[in-house]
């Protein structure tokens, strides 16, 4: 089974030095989860508007027991 989620997120432009005050720019991401009876479910993060040729390069994907909650690393 896969399921998709869409969120935005506000995320400094990469273009831009951390050291510049502009504003961020909104950007939508999307993470599918695909779910496997095998292997640990997997969690893969994508610009919701990457073209064909930018897929393959413009991802990231997490297992199941990889990642942690982000109110426990705070």
């Amino acid at each position: 089974m896969i399921k998709t989620m869409s969120t935005n997120s506000h995320l400094p432009d990469p273009a831009t030095p951390d050291d510049q005050t502009d504003t961020p720019t909104d950007r939508r991401c999307v993470a599918r989860i695909e779910e496997y009876d095998d292997a640990p479910d997997e969690c893969t993060l994508y610009p919701a508007d990457a073209t064909p040729s930018e897929l393959p390069t413009t991802w990231i994907s997490a297992k199941e027991g990889s990642y942690v909650s982000l109110d426990e690393m705070r």
